[in-house]
């Protein structure tokens, strides 16, 4: 290769192992030749040299979830782009033993580091164990780790939801929650009964939702029987269409009678009759965030700490001033 491109030996080297201490010219002439000999890295001897597999472990619960998904493809594009490949691992149940089973199968693979999609749960959660002394990033929101943790600020994102509502002039927030034992849940539900706490709001009993639109549905129904009711905030943005839902068919107009809110901006919130006023989380740049505390530990770098992703409010029309609202008129 080297004398087809007309280069030397130690220059084919560095285009093979990715370094970024050569010319472009010359890496397009190093990666021609290898395309016409047929070149293909063997990283099993690169690994056996290198102590480095180049190969990422993640643990992961439950891919019908919308921020694990999303947070799943950014963990891929960030990986790609440091040129280490995903072995992906699925749990059947969020439990310790689940994820000791999965952290066992990782360690009979070759792989460098784990990212944790797994979320803490209430009461006895998902702990995370050393791997061989594998360095590992959980995703999960301010939850006790011994390894590095990354996520959005879940209680700042239902505290800015929160204080929409309450500035729109609504006398309190009736809250759908999401399960009792996840923790993002549990941060999202504290955000918001802390922001009524401190405008001297009463505080409903919050519903506990599935994180699904079938139990966002059968809360809106009990919600939509209060004549009270002003606004809503459902922990996610797919419990929120079920509420939207049972209000329509309640004949309770949104945002006219009613104002709702989510949490997660989906893309298909915006589609959403009204369109859904809701709280964006970056998806991209916590995944991005996670592979990059993992690889600069992997890599010999320092070992992260928890890194908190800021959220951001997207006001849409779902919501509306409490001027509107017979309940609110008094």
């Amino acid at each position: 290769m080297a004398r087809l491109a007309g280069v030397s030996g130690q220059t084919v080297s560095r285009v093979a192992n990715g370094r970024t201490n050569v010319g472009a010219a010359t890496r397009e002439r190093v990666l021609t030749a290898m395309r016409e000999l047929g070149y293909r890295p063997n990283t099993a001897a690169r690994a056996l040299r290198s102590g480095k597999f180049r190969n990422i472990g993640v643990v992961v619960f439950t891919l019908a979830s919308y921020g694990n998904l999303r947070t799943l493809e950014a963990v891929a594009a960030a990986a790609t782009e440091r040129r280490y490949t995903l072995t992906l691992t699925p749990l059947a149940r969020p439990t310790e033993a689940e994820v000791s089973a999965a952290l066992d199968r990782l360690g009979e693979q070759a792989v460098d580091g784990v990212i944790m999609l797994v979320e803490s749960r209430q009461g006895g959660g998902v702990e995370e164990r050393t791997l061989r002394d594998i360095p590992v990033v959980v995703v999960d929101s301010r939850a006790v780790h011994r390894s590095a943790a990354v996520d959005t600020d879940q209680y700042e994102g239902a505290r800015l939801v929160t204080e929409h509502l309450l500035q729109l002039g609504h006398p309190t927030v009736a809250h759908l929650a999401g399960p009792r034992d996840s923790h993002s849940a549990r941060l999202r539900l504290e955000g918001w009964r802390d922001t009524l706490l401190a405008h001297r709001c009463g505080v409903p009993e919050p519903i506990h939702g599935d994180w699904y639109s079938d139990s966002g549905y059968s809360a809106g129904r009990m919600l939509a029987a209060e004549p009270e009711l002003t606004a809503v905030f459902a922990a996610n943005d797919q419990m929120a269409l079920g509420v939207l839902r049972a209000l329509a068919e309640a004949g309770r107009r949104v945002p006219e009678d009613v104002s709702v809110a989510g949490f997660d901006d989906m893309p298909e919130a915006r589609n959403f009759i009204p369109p859904l006023t809701t709280v964006h989380q970056d998806f991209t740049s916590v995944g991005r965030t996670a592979v990059e505390a993992l690889v600069q530990e992997i890599e010999g770098g320092p070992p992260a700490h928890y890194q908190e992703i800021a959220p951001r409010l997207v006001v849409r029309d779902s919501t509306a001033p409490a001027a509107a609202h017979p309940a609110a008129r008094g």
